[in-house]
């Protein structure tokens, strides 16, 4: 990038011409007027630039636009040909800045531009005094169907429109949309926004504006009399056919559903129309179904059937259409509408192998999987799976010598019902949340240098969505059953008679675990979002109780069951990303993550699998993998591997992430954090958390990225130099400038996708 920016910016503009530098929008009140939105409206935006560098149009200038042998025909394909200043793209983002502002209702506005001429570039700068904007000073309401004016005024506690509101064209919008939802939930299937209008008269002498909002008549014509009416119809439900197992080439008018060649399953009112046999239990479509016969016509049922329907799994495409019958509902002269539900099912059942490069903490390998799924394994979509798992890796010898390899196998098999298992019934929150009841086994052998571990695991819990943007968790049962049978001397060394040596003992953690997640991204869209998971987990408290309750006998000062001792703890985590897109090309991603497991009772420490580490390829990623920390700890001489683990994790990142041509990205990140340990009995120099100094061990590493994005597959590189850290003697942490780098002051990270 040093090299090409001794190139010339303005090569290939036309002599005469000027390009585009900059656009800068000056506002009279920000407070008023959002300058993005405005920004989004320039016509004629400049080179794209990484960091304030025109990277792009620099890849354009390296070409020799009279060639279009390689390489010049693709770096102009990747870079970007000069923006040239065009005065009637100038005059064009004017128009466009008075219509927003009078949009906004400031009929005052006035836009003035300057353009500043320098070395061949032009820069654009917007001046806007948008003075007082235009108010609300009394909204009416007109009807030409009278049948509709009590529903609709009855509802004027919920309208976007108020008194003394800046009089903004856009909330109008919004409220004819929120109008037609009224309207649609209350049985009006026809009702559209183009039945609402809008008139509006400017007070004489004032900045204030009457409203009156306005709706026509249904303009329908009435097939007997040949009459245009205006009542708006209001339509029930009549029939709902479901097609289970519908195939487009199938016709799909509601006429044929009953037809002779398919059978029809009357099942809690709906009829269900299917070949042969029924591949899913109707019970599965009824619970997720909102849509139901007699009922008045609903938009709100539509929209949750349609996600209900498609959160089952089975479905691969969910359609819900719906046909006038033309007669009328006798008890209240409503319309009638007859409900078609087409479901087309994906494979019931797949296989896949997979062999895949890994990065499991920092440790490169190879894994193979065998998968089996099956998404409607009793009838009911219970989605199945099994995985097969072996994998080898080679790990890192920090003291230098031959690499030693990690061996893994494990089985694995769940299943996901979606039903809520329970002893008791909550019909009421099963039909709005559509829960899911997960179970899952597996056993998993682990063979390192340093140890041999074997996992047994169970878990027995529920998921649903709260929302569009929340997913709820609660997993009542998670067993763990860890058996070391082997450690080597070395770490035996490192570990005896410390603080973590009962994290290496065989145990039992029977916890029980909470999960929050919100995200408010929408996929395709190029506006900000935040990310927020939290955890909450416990365990040990079961066991412990019963153990008292039945004055279960004491070894070693602690309960045992089956010849090991459980584990009693407290942990909660928190994750929060602030995704901040600056432009197409380019994003600002904020981390914070903080964790805290508390060990008591039955427990002197965490079990090793619970603990937190720092360092690796999604942490702190000028550190190798749990090399950091915990505290000022400098570490120990005797063991092999590091595995420097605490009970406490504070960490925070910045990555500033941009595309550079073809399917090559770049990042620059900062990094900053470590672990701890909660619990004076941790013999580590340095390691415990103390509120008046832990800042003091606060690491910090930055560095550069590249990515390749292969679409199925995002391959990470991240280059890593300390800048602080805490292991070091003395007052000054801080290592450039005060030191020459050293070779371990760098850490290269492999990583699969995104670090967060």
């Amino acid at each position: 990038m040093i090299g090409l920016q001794g190139c010339n910016s303005t090569k290939y503009v036309p002599e005469g011409n000027y390009l585009l530098d900059k656009n800068d929008i000056r506002l009279e009140d920000k407070n008023n007027i959002d300058p993005k939105e405005l920004r989004s409206l320039v016509n004629q935006q400049p080179n794209k630039n990484i960091l304030g560098f025109r990277f792009y149009l620099h890849l354009y200038n390296l070409s020799n636009i009279n060639k279009t042998a390689w390489p010049h025909g693709w770096l102009r394909k990747i870079g970007e040909e000069p923006v040239v200043y065009d005065r009637y793209q100038k005059e064009s983002t004017k128009r466009e800045f008075i219509q927003y502002l009078e949009n906004k209702g400031y009929y005052n506005a006035q836009v003035k531009d300057t353009v500043i001429f320098r070395k061949n570039q032009a820069e654009v700068v917007y001046r806007i005094t948008h003075g007082e904007p235009y108010r609300l000073k009394e909204i009416e309401y007109f009807f030409e169907d009278t049948g509709i004016r009590s529903l609709v005024l009855s509802d004027t506690v919920n309208s976007l429109l108020q008194r003394g509101m800046v009089f903004d064209k856009e909330e109008l919008q919004a409220e004819r949309v929120r109008l037609v939802k009224v309207m649609k939930n209350k049985g009006y299937f026809n009702f559209s926004k183009e039945y609402i209008f809008f008139e509006a008269r400017k007070v004489p002498e004032s900045d204030l504006v009457r409203l009156l909002l306005g709706i026509k008549g249904s303009g329908l014509v009435d097939s007997v009399t040949g009459d245009t009416l205006v009542r708006h119809r209001k339509y029930r439900i009549c029939d709902v056919y479901v097609k289970p197992d519908y195939v487009s080439s199938l016709s799909s008018s509601i006429s044929d559903s009953a037809a002779p060649f398919r059978d029809t399953l009357l099942y809690n009112d709906i009829y269900f129309v299917f070949d042969s046999t029924m591949k899913i239990k109707p019970n599965v479509i009824t619970q997720a179904n909102f849509i139901q016969p007699g009922d008045r016509y609903s938009l709100e049922n539509v929209t949750s059937s349609y996600r209900h329907l498609t959160s089952v799994g089975l479905f691969k495409l969910v359609d819900i259409r719906f046909r006038e019958l033309g007669k009328q509902y006798e008890p209240g002269g409503n319309h009638l509408l007859d409900c078609n539900i087409e479901l087309t099912r994906r494979k019931v059942q797949s296989y896949q192998f997979e062999i895949v490069g890994t990065n499991s903490s920092g440790d490169f390998g190879v894994r193979g999987n065998l998968l089996y799924n099956n998404w409607n394994l009793f009838r009911g979509a219970e989605i199945f799976r099994m995985k097969f798992t072996g994998a080898i890796e080679a790990l890192e010898n920090r003291r230098g010598g031959q690499l030693k390899n990690m061996h893994e196998l494990g089985i694995e098999s769940g299943i996901d019902i979606p039903k809520f298992l329970l002893p008791f019934r909550f019909e009421g929150f099963v039909k709005k949340y559509n829960p899911k009841t997960s179970l899952s086994l597996a056993y998993n052998y682990q063979n390192r240098p340093d140890y041999v571990r074997t996992i047994a695991n169970f878990s027995f819990g529920y998921n649903w969505r709260g929302n569009s943007y929340i997913n709820h968790s609660v997993f009542p049962v998670e067993l763990n059953f860890v058996k070391i049978p082997f450690l080597s001397n070395s770490f035996k060394e490192v570990i005896e008679g410390t603080y973590l040596e009962s994290s290496y003992d065989p145990h039992i953690v029977l916890n029980s675990r909470y999960g929050f997640r919100y995200s408010n991204q929408v996929l395709e869209s190029n506006r900000n979002f935040v990310y927020i998971r939290l955890v909450a987990e416990s365990a040990g408290n079961i066991l412990s109780a019963v153990s008292k309750l039945v004055e279960h006998p004491l070894t070693d000062g602690s309960y045992e069951y089956f010849g090991v001792p459980f584990f009693q703890y407290m942990k909660g985590d928190m994750d929060f990303r602030y995704y901040n897109k600056i432009n197409s090309k380019s994003q600002l991603v904020y981390r914070f993550y903080t964790g805290v497991g508390f060990p008591y009772g039955n427990s002197g420490s965490l079990p090793f699998e619970k603990q937190y580490f720092a360092g690796g390829p999604n942490s702190i990623r000028a550190w190798r993998t749990r090399s950091l920390g915990p505290g000022s700890y400098p570490g120990d001489t005797i063991s092999q591997y590091e595995n420097y683990t605490g009970d406490i994790k504070l960490e925070g990142n910045i990555e500033y992430r941009f595309k550079l041509f073809w399917k090559l990205e770049g990042a620059l990140f900062a990094d900053a954090g470590n672990i701890w340990s909660v619990r004076g009995e941790d013999e580590r120099e340095g390691a415990l958390f103390e509120w008046n100094k832990f800042y003091k061990d606060i690491a910090v590493g930055g560095g550069f990225g590249t990515r390749f994005d292969l679409s199925f597959l995002l391959i990470r590189f991240d280059f890593g130099l300390k800048l602080r850290d805490p292991a070091i003697n003395g007052s000054n942490k801080w290592i450039v400038m005060n030191r020459p780098l050293k070779l371990d002051d760098f850490a290269f990270q492999f990583g699969i996708g995104y670090p967060f």
